[in-house]
């Protein structure tokens, strides 16, 4: 069964940190670029950062740009997002993707050849 399940969640005061994980099953995760995704209440889904198979290049929206890294162990067939100095605006579910993108950019920015797509996860960032 193919599967993309996301974990690592929470709620987390301004300035914390989490880290994501989207494990795959039933296919291999190194094949396909991977991306997180994250939609607020009321607000447009938004690509934050992606991460090429072929050439492992990534790219992140300027929103998370210095704070969030994106990162891939294939062979615990997981990607990761370690998300440091947390805002408020942080707040959203976050979603993984697994897609046959040109570019990480590509998968991002227009969500291109997504295959498969996780469950979610809630990030909650809060005093």
């Amino acid at each position: 069964q193919v599967q993309l399940v996301e974990s690592g969640g929470g709620l987390v005061q301004p300035g914390g940190s989490l880290t994501l994980s989207c494990a795959a099953s039933g296919f291999t995760l190194a094949y396909y670029t991977i991306g997180w995704f994250r939609q607020a209440p009321g607000k447009e889904r938004e690509g934050v950062s992606c991460i090429s198979g072929s050439d492992g290049s990534t790219y992140y929206a300027d929103s998370v740009k210095g704070r969030f890294t994106i990162s891939r162990d294939n062979v615990k067939n997981t990607v990761y997002l370690q998300m440091n100095s947390l805002k408020p605006e942080d707040t959203a579910v976050y979603y993984c993707a697994a897609a046959e993108a040109p570019s990480a950019q590509a998968l991002c920015v227009r969500a291109f050849g997504v295959r498969y797509w996780g469950q979610g996860t809630q990030v909650t960032v809060s005093s």
